[in-house]
């Protein structure tokens, strides 16, 4: 055998360990998430289960909205019946499905509640224990099985077979923005979702900028708003592919922000895909004004998935964040797999 036919061999064959060790780290992972679901039900009474608990073809796993408690009712079981123990037992879900940062994003969402409550005292509307959890499925013993968790400004998404998850439609919203009074004067929330989106397209020259910027006025809000399945929208904006170096960094770290919510082993591999898949496809467009603290708005759409922001609500200090897949929101891709390769179908 020759040396080159050699190297060719070792490699595939480190490839193959890297991709069996990446799969088996991706289902002990699912494994133990699947452990602190159980957990939680399992702390459950009969009263709470009947709350949390549907099944998994419910047609309200595919409703959503990010509206407060009193604006938009909604399914499950909310923070406020639970005990303490209970309550421990949800945040450990929350950090098994989520990254670190992205639980530190939805706690510090959730507790703009109380700052929304000293500034204008409606404790029937602001309440930070209106946050709601539903598990569809039975994650015992369903090889297909899913979990929501939402609020005001907060709505995650879980579809879940044995070794791969689907985490759309994921939506973070932040009122204030920027906490301009009180003990907490000057915290920000979702920060860097701005801060990058900012940076980049000031780095933009006067001839990116023209191709960049589609409209001089922000939408009043995401255009999909909370549509249960979206498309493509008009693709607008620049092309990843027309910008510098140093601007195409700034563009996937953006990307970044976004999927490291999720837990890093899983946002990492979406990333690879992205970058192996789609990088000449994906466009970055902006509207409105591009300083903080004026109506704007940008998204970022590829082949495959959507990101919107929106920040003109509030005199500019109210944020609205979502990624969406075009296939697979609420796991639809994961669903077909799901039954094309299940022999009982």
């Amino acid at each position: 055998m020759s040396v080159h036919l050699k190297r060719n061999k070792t490699n595939i064959m480190r490839k193959s360990v890297w991709a069996i060790l990446g799969m088996v780290l991706l289902y002990s992972t699912q494994s133990a998430a699947q452990d602190h679901v159980l957990n939680f039900l399992n702390s459950l009474n009969k009263e709470q289960l009947t709350k949390a608990q549907l099944e998994f073809d419910d047609p309200l796993r595919e409703s959503w909205h990010f509206f407060p408690a009193s604006m938009w009712q909604r399914e499950g079981v909310s923070l406020k019946e639970l005990n303490a123990s209970q309550k421990t037992l949800l945040h450990a879900m929350l950090k098994k499905h989520l990254s670190e940062s992205g639980y530190t994003k939805a706690m510090k969402i959730i507790a703009l509640e109380d700052v929304l409550l000293e500034m204008d005292g409606n404790s029937t509307m602001r309440d930070s224990e209106k946050y709601y959890v539903t598990i569809y499925g039975n994650p015992k013993k369903d090889k297909l099985w899913g979990w929501s968790f939402e609020g005001h400004h907060i709505s995650l998404n879980f579809a879940i077979t044995q070794d791969k998850v689907s985490f759309t439609p994921r939506f973070f919203g932040a009122s204030p923005a920027i906490i301009k009074q009180g003990k907490r004067k000057g915290e920000r929330t979702l920060e860097k979702e701005q801060d990058i989106a900012l940076e980049l397209v000031n780095a933009l020259s006067t001839s990116q900028r023209e191709k960049a910027i589609f409209s001089e006025k922000a939408p009043d809000d995401i255009i999909t708003f909370v549509e249960t399945s979206v498309e493509p929208l008009d693709l607008v904006g620049i092309a990843l592919k027309d910008l510098q170096k140093n601007q195409k960094k700034l563009l996937l770290s953006l990307i970044y922000e976004y999927l490291s919510a999720m837990p890093e082993e899983l946002a990492k591999k979406r990333m690879a895909n992205l970058k192996k898949e789609q990088l000449d496809d994906i466009h970055f467009g902006w509207a409105g004004a591009t300083v903080l603290g004026q109506p704007h708005y940008y998204r970022i759409q590829g082949k495959t998935f959507l990101i919107e922001f929106d920040n003109t609500q509030s005199n500019a200090n109210h944020i609205h964040s979502v990624w969406r897949d075009f296939d697979g929101d609420f796991g639809r891709n994961l669903i077909k797999e799901h039954y094309e390769n299940s022999n009982h179908h």
